[in-house]
């Protein structure tokens, strides 16, 4: 274990590279700088984000962005409606050796690299995306009764578009909550669009250099788990959590009105998760309220479900995540 001197250095040049890593990206992905830090806040929380946005606005250009400065193996995947699970894990298929004897091979499929781009995901039907659901939870993979381990850190950044509806399937409510994050990715303003147009239409920018590695990802995810939370912390987030939900007396009236099922116990382990990564790359020591609060809607907002009263409403998920945080902190 490190002594306090040498754990405040090292957590000082961890915030350094996280800086030098979010303002990289940065420059390939304009005015979206909300947007890379939640994502990168999950990288650090060691989970997985679902991106949503409308097509054009860079969700693919992002992770893309982030592979290329981060020293990790990279595979991408388009999800279509002909995709097959095997075609994501991989499959066993007969080899002839040179004595014409054959024997079964494992043929790895692409999920076994460490940041996996599910792009559309909700294209593919339920039975492929539920393919990705061991990988993301146990990081590992098993065909024909044998389980292989994946490599680490496994990262999974999967996109949809959340207009369009003709040809796609919606992921159930177990597979969305395997997802620490979900990321709202919206247009950007008009300075921030002629900025992207005069970047995208000019001579392309060089190949980046890596600027984290597997081994320095995964220190930083275990000092993330080191961070302190208090036990008021603790509390907060259970209390956040409970008022998600209709049933429970700490709801405010319109999480009661327009939600038929609020976030698990999962919200809650990745309310902190995220919290201590947010604090780890603030400089702080310990978890505060304002990192909870800062995490709160992309950590919920996939977790909420709505009733038919609240679909027909129209109402916003990010503003009854926002009543419930609110109806905690005034409690």
């Amino acid at each position: 274990m490190n002594d306090p001197q040498q754990l405040e250095a090292e957590i000082a040049e961890l915030r350094g590279d996280f800086s030098r890593l979010s303002g990289a990206i940065c420059q390939r992905i304009i005015g979206q700088k909300s947007v890379v830090e939640e994502l990168l806040l999950a990288l650090l929380a060691g989970g997985h984000v679902l991106l949503e946005g409308v097509p054009g606005l860079g969700k693919t250009t992002l992770v893309n962005a982030l592979s290329s400065n981060l020293g990790l193996a990279f595979r991408r995947i388009q999800f279509t409606p002909d995709l097959m699970p095997a075609d994501i894990i991989g499959t066993r298929i007969i080899q002839e050796a040179p004595d014409g004897s054959r024997r079964f091979v494992f043929e790895p499929g692409p999920v076994f690299t460490q940041v996996l781009l599910a792009d559309e995901v909700n294209r593919a039907t339920p039975r492929t995306q539920s393919a990705l659901l061991e990988a993301m939870q146990e990081h590992q993979v098993t065909v024909a009764g044998e389980s292989r381990l994946l490599e680490e850190p496994f990262f999974v950044v999967a996109t949809q578009n959340p207009i369009e509806m003709e040809g796609t399937y919606p992921l159930p409510e177990a597979q969305l909550d395997r997802f620490l994050f979900k990321i709202s990715v919206e247009p950007p303003e008009l300075a921030e669009l002629v900025a992207i147009l005069g970047a995208t239409t000019s001579v392309p920018i060089d190949h980046p250099t890596a600027i984290l590695d597997a081994r320095r990802i995964l220190r930083m995810r275990s000092l993330v788990r080191q961070m302190p939370a208090s036990s008021q912390m603790l509390e907060l987030a259970g209390r956040l959590v409970l008022a998600t939900n209709p049933a429970d007396s700490s709801a405010p009236a319109d999480i009661k009105r327009f939600v038929r099922h609020g976030a698990s116990p999962r919200g809650g382990q990745a309310l902190l998760l995220a919290g201590r990564a947010r604090a780890l790359i603030k400089g702080r020591l310990c978890v505060s309220a304002d990192d909870l609060a800062a995490v709160a809607a992309p950590a919920l907002r996939h977790r909420l479900i709505l009733g038919f009263e609240g679909e027909a409403s129209g109402v916003l998920v990010d503003d009854l995540v926002s009543a419930a945080l609110a109806a905690v902190q005034r409690a």
